[in-house]
């Protein structure tokens, strides 16, 4: 697959992953609040089951690119991504078995999530693939999510409303808009010489 149509998957897939983690969490959370319809809770858990899938898929075809700048550290971010999506799927499994939530599920996602995403921006801002505007979005987002997650877990905020949920924006818009519409565009830069290390 050349690097064009690399980019516009990634930027398809993480719509896809948005609008279905979006959709799967909304039908979860309204099982969670009395509702009960235990087929749109399945419903839910598939659509976050599909989320997670999107996001290896974004992972590997990353790595794709990314490898030819720094090999070590771009494996981590596939590695993440799975991570990621072995969690949400276990939690789902979980909640459709028991028919109850994981405490703070979300919370053991959000963290393979911030540790990749901060991979991967920091290695798109060295590498130049992107414009550097592009990735430092994703390292302030990537970074505040990691920030949210720790002071949640702490008790601190909540990352579900108030200050929290302005904590998750920056990564949310470079994830729905800011990356994919960038990549839809111009795609990753051609004249990055392959083998350059970050």
């Amino acid at each position: 697959m050349s690097n064009r149509r690399t980019a516009i998957a990634i930027g398809v897939l993480f719509i896809a992953q948005m609008v279905t983690a979006m959709g799967g969490s909304s039908l979860i959370q309204a099982f969670v609040d009395g509702d009960p319809n235990k087929s749109a809770l399945t419903i839910g858990v598939l659509l976050m089951i599909c989320s997670g899938l999107s996001v290896v898929g974004i992972g590997l075809l990353a790595y794709q690119v990314l490898k030819s700048f720094n090999k070590e550290l771009a494996i981590w971010y596939p590695v993440m991504r799975i991570v990621e999506f072995t969690v949400s799927a276990v939690c789902g499994i979980y909640l459709l078995a028991e028919l109850r939530v994981v405490p703070n599920h979300m919370l053991l996602v959000y963290i393979p999530t911030a540790i990749g995403g901060l991979i991967f921006t920091y290695l798109l801002f060295a590498s130049r693939l992107v414009p550097r505007f592009v990735a430092v979005l994703g390292l302030v987002g990537y970074g505040a999510l990691a920030l949210g997650t720790l002071l949640d877990f702490m008790g601190i905020v909540d990352l579900n409303a108030g200050f929290g949920m302005t904590l998750l924006a920056p990564g949310g818009l470079f994830e729905v808009l800011d990356l994919p519409v960038w990549l839809f565009a111009k795609g990753f830069k051609q004249s990055v010489a392959a083998g350059s290390r970050a």
